[in-house]
C-alpha cells in the first residue's frame, strides 16, 4: 500500500517555506525541480515508489534522505513500500542478495563504502536499484542517486559504480572548548558543549548528512592546539552524544590529544612516552574513552611545534610519541594521525625543511596504526606552495594529505577562492619517488607504495553561521574536499559545475559562467597576493591584508625572512647555492626546480633569488612581470564580478547580494594587496610602474598603517579605498 509519510508531508511544507528565501543553510541538498521540463517528465514518470531493505539507524537515513530529496524534486510524494509491486520503483539494499547477476557483478568492484547504481528490471518492474556491500555504502549510493537527478542526470540507461580511494576521509575542526575557533570565519563552533548531552543541536544531523553525502567518514571535533579537558568524564558524555548523532551518516569521532595530559589531568610528574605508567595511563584513558564512544576512531596530535608539547621534551622521537598512542589504541582498532607540521623552537636556516628534515629519517619506524599528517606545502597553507616533499619520500610510513578550507591566508570568509583548484593541482603533481606517474595521489590512495592504511584531511571550515562557512561559495571548497577525498582523479570544473548545479542554479548557461569565475577565482588570489612563487607576504597574527614589510623579533615569522627582497632581486635562494631544500625532491623535479631557467614560473621566487633585470618567458624582467601579475589579479577579480552581474537573473536575489558584497569588498582589497605590495617591492627594484599600469593610490606609509578591526571572529579591513 503507497503511504505519504509524515516526513514527506513535512518536506513540502519546508520546501514552500523556503521558495521565497535562501539562507545558504541547505547547502548542496536543496532538492529543487529541475527548469528542465522534459528531465521532469522523466523523473516523475520512471520514480514512483521507494522500498528500503532493513531498518538500520543508516538505512532509515537513507530512506529519509530519499524521501525529501525526491519529494523536492519531483514536486510530489513518493510513495514508501516494503517491497517491489509495480514498476517506478527505487529499491535500496545494503548488500546484493536477490538482485541481478549485474548488479552482483559490479558489486564486486564496489568494496566496502562504494555503490551501485543501475537500472534494472526485477519481477517484470522497471526501477532503479542503489545497492551496495553495507549499510553506509547504501547511503552514499542514495546520497549520489540524488545528486545525479540534481545535476540534471538521465535515468535512461543508468549504470553507476562507485568506490573511495581512500579509507580514511576526515574533517579536522580547530574548535576549543570555549566554542571558539582557531583559524574559524564562520561563527562559533559547532559544538555547544555546555548544553550537552542534554540538547542536540539540530545542526549537528544537517552536519552529518551533509558530510555524508560527499563520503566523508572521521570528524576531530577539536584543535590540534589541544584541551586536554576534552578526554576527562566531564566531556566524554558530550563526545558521545555527538557521536551518537553521526554515527548513523558514518562519520567517526576523533579527538585530538594533548601529549602533556597524564601530568595536567592524570597526577603524574611526566609525560615521557617511554614511561611505563605514562603509558599505562594512556592505555587506561583509551580504554575509558572507548567505553563511552565503541567507535571512536582515535587521536589527532600535535607535538613539539608553536610551543605545544611531545616527546622532544623528554628527548624521544616523533616516532617514540606515536607509538605510545599506537600501542594503546590497536585493542580497539583506532589510528593515531601525527602531525608533521613541526616549528622548532630553534631558527633555522630554511623553515620549509624541518618536516622532511625530522620525518624521513624516521620512515619504518611508526607503528601499523600511525599516519603521519603531511600538509600539501612544506609551509603553511599559502595560496600556493610547490608539493610537501614528504610526499614520496616514506614508503614504508602511510602519510595522509591535510588540506586547510578555511583560507586562512586566501582572504578567509569574504574572498572568492575556489580550492578545488588547488586540490587538483596538488593531487596531480609527480613526485617521480617511481619514476613518471608518482602523483602526490597515488601516494597518499596507497596504491604507489602499498600503504595498508590510507587517509586525507582538511581543516574544517564550518561554523554557527546560517549559511555554514561564513560566504556561499566558501560551501564550495567544503563539497570539492568531499569529492576529492572520495576520487582523487575527478575534475575540479566537473566538481564546480555539480556544486552550482545543486547549490545555485541549474540554469546551464549560468552554470557554465558561473564555473569559469570559480576556475579562475584562486589563480586571481594568488596574482594579487603573491605572485610567481612568493609566500607569507601577509600581515602577522591574523594573516589578512599585505605587509611584506613586517619583521618580528622571531625571524622565521616575518614575511620578510620568506621574499628576502633586496636592491639585487626578490626570492628565498633553495637552490644548492641557498638553503638547498630543493634537494628534498626526487630527480627531476629537484633538477626542474633548481634550474632558473627550468623552474615553473608558479615557482620562481620560491626556490631562487632572482635578479630584478632577469628575463622571464615571457620576455618582460622580473620587476615587469610582478607589475602584470599583480594587475592581472585585480582584473581577474572585476572580470568575476561581471560574470555574478550577468547570472543575476538565475540566482535568488538573497544570496546574489551577498555574493556581490564581498565581490565589491575582494575587488578593492586586491587593489590594496596590488598597491601596497608593489610600493613596498619598488623601494628595492627602484624601477618605475610600467603604462598603462595604474600608480598606488597611496604611498607606501599609509599602507604600512592600514589596520584591521579587532574583530575575534572575521578580521576585515573594509576601509580601505
Amino acid at each position: 500500500m503507497i503511504r505519504a509519510s509524515v516526513l514527506t508531508l513535512a518536506a513540502i511544507l519546508l520546501i514552500a517555506a523556503n521558495a521565497q528565501a535562501e539562507t545558504g543553510y541547505e547547502l548542496w541538498l536543496r532538492y529543487r525541480r529541475p527548469l528542465d521540463a522534459t528531465l521532469l517528465a522523466q523523473y516523475r514518470e520512471e520514480i514512483r515508489h521507494l522500498v528500503v531493505l532493513g531498518s538500520s539507524p543508516t538505512l532509515l537515513a537513507a530512506r529519509e534522505e530519499l524521501e525529501r530529496g525526491l519529494t523536492g524534486i519531483l514536486g510530489r510524494a513518493v510513495g514508501v513500500e516494503r517491497a517491489i509491486s509495480h514498476r517506478g520503483f527505487v529499491l535500496v539494499q545494503g548488500s546484493g542478495n536477490g538482485l541481478p547477476r549485474d548488479i552482483t557483478s559490479a558489486l564486486m568492484r564496489a568494496g566496502g563504502e562504494g555503490y551501485v547504481i543501475r537500472a534494472a528490471t526485477i519481477g517484470g518492474h522497471r526501477g532503479i536499484v542503489i545497492a551496495a556491500n553495507s549499510d553506509i555504502g547504501a547511503l552514499y549510493g542514495s546520497f549520489a542517486f540524488l545528486r545525479h537527478l540534481q545535476t540534471g542526470g538521465s535515468l535512461v540507461g543508468l549504470a553507476i559504480v562507485s568506490a573511495p580511494r581512500i579509507q580514511l576521509r576526515m574533517l579536522d575542526h580547530w574548535d576549543n572548548l570555549n566554542r571558539s575557533v582557531e583559524r574559524g570565519y564562520a561563527g562559533l563552533s559547532l559544538w555547544e558543549w555546555d548544553s550537552l548531552p542534554g540538547r542536540l543541536s539540530p545542526r549537528y544531523k544537517d552536519y552529518a548528512r551533509a558530510n555524508a553525502s560527499i563520503g566523508i567518514n572521521g570528524a576531530a571535533l577539536t584543535n590540534v592546539n589541544a584541551n586536554a579537558k576534552v578526554i576527562t568524564a566531564e566531556y566524554l558524555p558530550k563526545v558521545a552524544a555527538i557521536a551518537g548523532v553521526l554515527r548513523p551518516y558514518g562519520v567517526r569521532v576523533f579527538l585530538t590529544a594533548r601529549f602533556s595530559a597524564p601530568i595536567e589531568i592524570g597526577g603524574l610528574k611526566t609525560a615521557d612516552p617511554l614511561d611505563p605508567a605514562v603509558r599505562e595511563w594512556w592505555k587506561r584513558k583509551i580504554d575509558e574513552i572507548h567505553a563511552a564512544i565503541p567507535d571512536f576512531g582515535g587521536f589527532v596530535v600535535k607535538a613539539n611545534s608553536e610551543g605545544q608539547p611531545g616527546p622532544q621534551d623528554y628527548g624521544r622521537t616523533h616516532a617514540d610519541g606515536a607509538n605510545m598512542f599506537a600501542d594503546a589504541l590497536a585493542p580497539h582498532g583506532g589510528v593515531v594521525i601525527w602531525r608533521a607540521f613541526v616549528y622548532s623552537s630553534e631558527v633555522p636556516k630554511d623553515r620549509v625543511r624541518q618536516a622532511y628534515d625530522e620525518f624521513k629519517p624516521l620512515d619504518g619506524q611508526f607503528r601499523d596504526n600511525v599516519f603521519v599528517q603531511v600538509k600539501n606545502g612544506a609551509l603553511d597553507f599559502q595560496p600556493r606552495e610547490p608539493f610537501h616533499p614528504l610526499f614520496g619520500a616514506m614508503p614504508k610510513t602511510p602519510l595522509m594529505m591535510e588540506f586547510q578550507l578555511t583560507k586562512e591566508y586566501l582572504g578567509q570568509d569574504t574572498h572568492l577562492a575556489y580550492l578545488g583548484a588547488e586540490f587538483e593541482e596538488v593531487l596531480r603533481a609527480d613526485t617521480f619517488a617511481k619514476g613518471t606517474g608518482s602523483t602526490v595521489a597515488r601516494v597518499i590512495d596507497g596504491s604507489l607504495h602499498g600503504y595498508r592504511h590510507t587517509g586525507i584531511a582538511a581543516v574544517a571550515n564550518v561554523g554557527t553561521d546560517t549559511n555554514w562557512t561564513g560566504s556561499n561559495f566558501n560551501q564550495a571548497n567544503w563539497y570539492a574536499y568531499g569529492r576529492f577525498a572520495w576520487n582523487t582523479e575527478t575534475s575540479a570544473a566537473a566538481i564546480a559545475a555539480d556544486w552550482v548545479r545543486q547549490t545555485l542554479t541549474n540554469d546551464s548557461a549560468a552554470v557554465r559562467q558561473v564555473v569559469h569565475a570559480m576556475m579562475i577565482s584562486r589563480e586571481a588570489v594568488v596574482n594579487y597576493m603573491t605572485p610567481l612563487g612568493l609566500a607569507h607576504i601577509m600581515a602577522t597574527g591574523h594573516h589578512y591584508g599585505p605587509a611584506p614589510w613586517a619583521v618580528l623579533p622571531r625571524a622565521d615569522q616575518s614575511p620578510v625572512y620568506f621574499h628576502r627582497a633586496d636592491t639585487l632581486g626578490l626570492g628565498f635562494d633553495r637552490t644548492p647555492t641557498g638553503s638547498n631544500q630543493v634537494a628534498q625532491y626526487f630527480a627531476p623535479v629537484r633538477d626542474r626546480y633548481a634550474n632558473l631557467a627550468a623552474v615553473p614560473d608558479s615557482n620562481l621566487l620560491w626556490f631562487h633569488h632572482v635578479p630584478w633585470d632577469y628575463r622571464l618567458p615571457s620576455g618582460r624582467i622580473l620587476w615587469d612581470e610582478l607589475v602584470v601579475r599583480y594587475n592581472a589579479g585585480v582584473d581577474s577579480v572585476r572580470a568575476m564580478q561581471r560574470v555574478w552581474n550577468a547570472v543575476r537573473p538565475s540566482i535568488d536575489a538573497e544570496r546574489f547580494s551577498e555574493v556581490a558584497g564581498f565581490l565589491g569588498i575582494q575587488e578593492r582589497e586586491a587593489r590594496w594587496w596590488r598597491d601596497a605590495a608593489l610600493s613596498y617591492f619598488q623601494t628595492f627594484s627602484r624601477r618605475p610602474i610600467p603604462a598603462p599600469y595604474d600608480q598606488p593610490a597611496h604611498t607606501l606609509e599609509y599602507y604600512r598603517q592600514v589596520r584591521c578591526p579587532a574583530n575575534r571572529l572575521k578580521p576585515r579591513c573594509e576601509t580601505v579605498p
